[in-house]
């Protein structure tokens, strides 16, 4: 499982961030995870509570904000997130689309102490 890896990124980020404002503890993390981020939610939750004990997060609340697909049709010049698992503009059924959101996972927040 790579949500493995990817937790222990954000932990060191998490403790970078706290180091760096002179922090002891990490009360609250926010994230926002794309639907096409290849990050499984659940097993990343999983991930955060198994490894933040003994790390400046090991008493924060972890939240999770699901990032739908939005994407801007280079034909029409429309953006819309997608409802579907359908790559095609919703307004002129084209499929030259770009993906502009839902692709990646960010560290959107923290609150230290």
């Amino acid at each position: 499982m790579h949500e493995y890896s990817v937790v222990q990124s954000l932990l060191d980020l998490c403790q970078e961030h706290a180091a760096a404002n002179n922090a002891q503890r990490v009360t609250k993390v926010v994230v926002k995870i794309g639907v096409m981020s290849g990050v499984e939610p659940y097993l990343l939750k999983e991930a955060f509570e198994a490894f933040k004990k003994a790390t400046v997060c090991e008493d924060a609340q972890f939240i999770m904000n699901i990032q739908k697909v939005k994407i801007r049709c280079d034909n029409c010049n429309n953006e819309n997130e997608l409802e579907k698992n359908e790559y095609l503009c919703p307004k002129c059924q084209s499929n030259m689309i770009d993906v502009i959101d839902g692709d990646e996972m960010f560290l959107m927040q923290l609150e230290i102490k």
